[in-house]
Parts: structure tokens; C-alpha cells; sequence
């Protein structure tokens, strides 16, 4: 079992930047893909970036590539967001998932989930 607490969301300004965090906790394993998920009211949950943990790899939607970044810090089981010139179609919950799917961009790929995080972006 893998349990997700993600952190850092809130109200920021178009053009703002936002980090978000997720850290894990419970049996982890360097194989697993960290993704990151977001879900507007009325949308579908959507693929927003994920990375590898042991080869280093990151994948991006089309809609964030160039302004979001996904990182981690193996060592304290964490994952991060970085998000920069938001939009206020980024506003939405952003989640936090696990899986062992190589890149994996589906909800189905992934096994474990956080609570969310809402992320608000004004105009």
C-alpha cells in the first residue's frame, strides 16, 4: 500500500507560478510512476505530467508542457509540481497518483491516489 498527501494548492494570479507536493508514505518501490492528475468541475480527470523514479524519466499533456515541471526527492518519498504562467484553465483539483505503468498517462495505470488539492488560478 502507498498513501499520498498532496500539498501546496491555492488562489494565484494568471501568470503566477504554484508548487505542488505530494509525499508518500507506506511500501514504496523505485519502480513506481508518479503521476499527476487534475480535475475541473464537469471534466474528466486528466493526465497533467508523471515521472519515472528510477530511470528519471517525465512526461507532459500537451496543455502543460513548458510551464509545469515534475520532480521528486527520492530520499523523503516526495514528488513535486512545479507549476509557472498559470491559467485560469488550470484551475482544478490537482491529485497525486502512484502505479507501476511504465508512461503511464490513464487513471486506469494507476493504483494509488491522494486526496486532491484545489488549485485556483484568477483572471
Amino acid at each position: 500500500q502507498v498513501q499520498l498527501v498532496e500539498s501546496g494548492g491555492g488562489l494565484v494570479q494568471a501568470g503566477g507560478s504554484l508548487r505542488l507536493s505530494c509525499a508518500a508514505s507506506g511500501r514504496t518501490f523505485s519502480s513506481y510512476t508518479m503521476g499527476w492528475f487534475r480535475q475541473a468541475p464537469g471534466k474528466e480527470r486528466e493526465f497533467t505530467a508523471a515521472i519515472s523514479w528510477s530511470a528519471s524519466n517525465t512526461y507532459y499533456a500537451d496543455s502543460v508542457k513548458g510551464r509545469f515541471t515534475i520532480s521528486r526527492h527520492n530520499a523523503k518519498n516526495t514528488v513535486y509540481l512545479q507549476m509557472n504562467s498559470l491559467k485560469p484553465e488550470d484551475t482544478a483539483v490537482y491529485y497525486c497518483a502512484a502505479g507501476l505503468r511504465r508512461r503511464a498517462r490513464a487513471t486506469d495505470e494507476y493504483d494509488y491516489w491522494g486526496q486532491g488539492t484545489q488549485v485556483t488560478v484568477s483572471s
